[in-house]
């Protein structure tokens, strides 16, 4: 129990409060417009994708490019039951659903595929996305090419915290877990892994199914926020855009991820007004944040488990 309410924790719990409350205060008062409210909601379901994808990628070491097909299970899920179904509780089913069956998707195609290990994985789950992608745009309720619209928008910014922070608390628990240890000790090493005794397809497809079970809740709140959702949304530069901001938060980095996500979405918020030359510009600002990012880190030395700058030479 006293682990749990020191110091640290309690000043971020009441961090956390603190920026709930300004932005509601924030919505109250229509301070914030739309565009940026918009923008708000991407940031937080950018972060519940990240930080699912970290967990698969950064922290148990399998490269999988498929993210956005759960997304899109959790996405169409969620709206066709808030369709047909028009009392409000009809949004926690589907969530609930989305979230369901993204992992149970996600235990099928990762019992056989996380057999399998760097490109080859990569490029299995690369198939499983596009494979999704195309169920769904050639099933008759779906809406195929034309998607999905009037989708009944029930997410707020309330339910954008909580499951944002839920998803976080939940990833940042098992990492620290058992389960988490034996997830980096396969990262790190996998044979030695299983020589130590750890079933490493067991917790591959354990971190597989979390992962995918996170990015069915951000897809549920994706189509309840936007109204309209189409498989194109869903396609393999989505999977991309979630793996470019795991990347350049740092592998295995909670926090990372979170900075990241608001990092990005606040880049590519400024860049709308040079449509032409937003994606050469985007583009841009990653190779010099990723040559930053390189740079300062290499300026560092682990001496004795801690971070240090580079000792001077002493003279004689």
């Amino acid at each position: 129990m006293n682990k749990i309410f020191n110091v640290k924790n309690i000043k971020t719990a009441a961090g956390v409060i603190g920026l709930y409350g300004a932005v509601q205060l924030l919505i109250m008062f229509n301070i914030l417009s739309d565009y940026y409210q918009i923008t708000i909601a991407l940031i937080c379901i950018n972060i519940i994708l990240a930080v699912s994808l970290n967990l698969i990628t950064g922290f148990t070491g399998q490269f999988s490019l498929g993210h956005a097909g759960f997304m899109s299970i959790g996405a169409y899920s969620s709206a066709l039951i808030t369709i047909n179904m028009t009392q409000e509780y009809s949004f926690f089913i589907g969530i609930a659903a989305g979230a369901l069956f993204a992992a149970v998707v996600g235990l099928l195609i990762g019992i056989p595929t996380l057999r399998l290990k760097g490109d080859y994985l990569a490029i299995a789950t690369l198939g499983m996305g596009e494979i999704i992608k195309i169920i769904v745009l050639n099933l008759g309720f779906t809406g195929g090419a034309a998607g999905l619209s009037g989708i009944p928008q029930y997410t707020n910014w309330t339910w954008l915290f909580i499951f944002t922070a839920g998803t976080v608390i939940i990833v940042k628990n098992f990492i620290d877990s058992s389960h988490g240890r034996a997830c980096k000790s396969i990262r790190e090493d996998e044979i030695a892994s299983e020589a130590m005794g750890i079933n490493t397809t067991k917790y591959k497809v354990l971190a597989f199914v979390i992962g995918a079970f996170c990015a069915g809740i951000a897809g549920a709140l994706y189509s309840s926020y936007f109204y309209f959702i189409k498989p194109d949304m869903f396609g393999f530069l989505r999977s991309i855009d979630i793996l470019v901001i795991v990347v350049i938060g740092g592998m295995g980095s909670i926090r990372g991820s979170i900075i990241s996500a608001i990092l990005l979405a606040v880049v590519s918020l400024y860049l709308q007004d040079f449509p032409e030359i937003r994606m050469i510009l985007y583009s841009l600002i990653l190779v010099i944040v990723m040559i930053a990012r390189e740079k300062f880190k290499n300026k560092k030395i682990k001496f004795n488990g801690f971070p240090w700058k580079k000792p001077e030479k002493m003279g004689t």
